[in-house]
């Protein structure tokens, strides 16, 4: 079973920062999670959104008081500072800050100490990990609006496909994730890493709204939507609930048929997110018996942000055969 530290150790630091990817190592992770998007000059960052006001000091910084902005992404008016209104320079001069500190006071304790990792930090960082503690350590960057990011004139697909044969990553050191089908397609013919169909509980990917295409994510998980996917894609990552739903009073309820079903189209199935904090589990149960429920569905992985919980739960495997 394989454990995947969700943007680094989250639940421990504050996300894509090099000290939650490198706490993430130490704990187990068999792979990293670092949520990509693009500067103004096409260097990949690792963000949870392109806006950044809420996981950088951004705010702080007079000088780019002038580019708050409200854009329209994916559909969302969205109010901010965003990533691609930015040089890589000018990036550098902002530091990390924990995303939900409400929820996660302890991480605020690091809030302004590290600056913006790139994708390029996030691999060095994994192999030099992967060589310390004598284990394979991969990574398996999303690419986030990447329709979006196409239209502003930054491919992600094409800048990742760059840095992917740049860095020489192997087919064994990572793999690559979108929700947008399109953007798998694209990434398809230009590496050989897997590629990951991440799938929403709800909803339509945003790809298809733009051409015109009136499936849904659950059109995605139907048995013909899953034979398409394993076209392009070796991995499916449907959300938790698609897996077990949760009943009315908060608790798990029966297992779908979904996992069977992907299983028997040829794709392996890692599910997110799983978080140890009370407002995100099942009524009655903690993280550890959350996951061996799930684990008991025969999924191949799972999305963490504890990846020492999982870690420690889990029946897992040192890499993931595809």
């Amino acid at each position: 079973m394989l454990v995947i530290a969700h943007r680094g150790a989250s639940g421990y630091r504050p996300e894509h920062t090099p000290a939650a990817y490198r706490l993430a190592a130490a704990l187990g992770a068999d792979y990293l999670e670092p949520d990509l998007v693009a500067t103004l000059d096409g260097v990949l960052v690792a963000r949870h959104e392109n806006e950044i006001s809420g996981t950088t000091d951004v705010a702080e910084h007079a000088v780019f008081a002038d580019r708050r902005i409200t854009k329209i992404v994916d559909g969302e008016a969205v109010t901010g500072w965003f990533v691609e209104d930015f040089t890589y320079a000018e990036l550098c001069t902002l530091r990390a800050r924990e995303r939900m500190p409400a929820l996660r006071a302890a991480n605020t304790a690091y809030d302004g100490r590290e600056a913006i990792a790139t994708f390029d930090d996030v691999v060095a960082l994994a192999r030099q990990e992967s060589a310390r503690l004598g284990r394979p350590i991969g990574v398996i960057p999303e690419i986030k609006h990447p329709a979006y990011f196409r239209r502003l004139g930054l491919p992600l697909e094409e800048l990742l496909a760059e840095r992917l044969s740049a860095l020489g990553v192997r087919r064994d050191e990572a793999m690559v994730q979108s929700f947008e089908p399109t953007s798998l397609r694209r990434l398809a013919v230009m590496t050989d890493v897997p590629l990951v169909q991440l799938v929403d509980s709800e909803g339509t990917p945003n790809d298809f709204l733009r051409f015109g295409d009136d499936r849904t994510f659950t059109d995605l998980t139907a048995p013909a939507g899953l034979r398409e996917i394993s076209t392009y894609a070796e991995v499916l990552a449907p959300h938790k609930d698609l897996v077990i739903p949760r009943r009315s009073d908060g608790a798990l309820g029966e297992p779908t048929q979904l996992v069977g079903q992907a299983h028997r189209a040829g794709l392996k199935v890692q599910v997110w997110t799983f978080r140890a904090e009370r407002r995100f589990l099942p009524t009655g149960l903690d993280l550890a018996a959350e996951l061996r429920a799930f684990a008991a569905t025969g999924i191949d992985g799972v999305f963490a942000d504890h990846p020492d919980i999982a870690v420690a739960t889990m029946t897992r495997r040192a890499t993931l055969k595809v």
